[in-house]
């Protein structure tokens, strides 16, 4: 049984950072491209970033470029999400995904194995 575990969510004021951590078991981590989601109350799941089996190619969504970085330790099965410069509209819960797929993938539909979640909550 595939299990994906987030942490590392919390309360911090505008402007500051965290790193959501997530581990993944029973499955050949380095076999799985991973993705970060979030979702805001009363809005969608949304893609938040991506990166491939190797760590070699990363993706993110253009609301979160040049603030957020997504990488991944193959020996510690596990994947970061750096996120500086938060803004009140960062406020969401963030879900861990793991996918089968070789390339970057940035669909819900393309991940298979999920987290439980982990809120982040900014302060303006």
């Amino acid at each position: 049984q595939v299990q994906v575990v987030e942490s590392g969510g919390g309360l911090v004021q505008a402007g500051g950072s965290l790193r959501l951590s997530c581990t993944v078991s029973g499955r050949a981590f380095s076999r799985c491209a991973m993705g970060w989601f979030r979702q805001a109350p009363g809005k969608e799941r949304e893609f938040v970033a991506a990166i491939s089996r190797s760590g070699g190619t990363t993706n993110c969504a253009d609301s979160v470029k040049g603030r957020f970085t997504i990488s991944r330790d193959n020996a510690k099965n596990t994947v970061y999400l750096q996120m500086n410069s938060l803004k009140p509209e960062d406020t969401a819960v963030y879900y861990c995904a793991a996918s089968n797929s070789y390339y970057v993938p940035d669909t819900t539909g393309t991940y298979d194995y999920w987290g439980q979640g982990t809120q982040v909550t900014v302060s303006s």
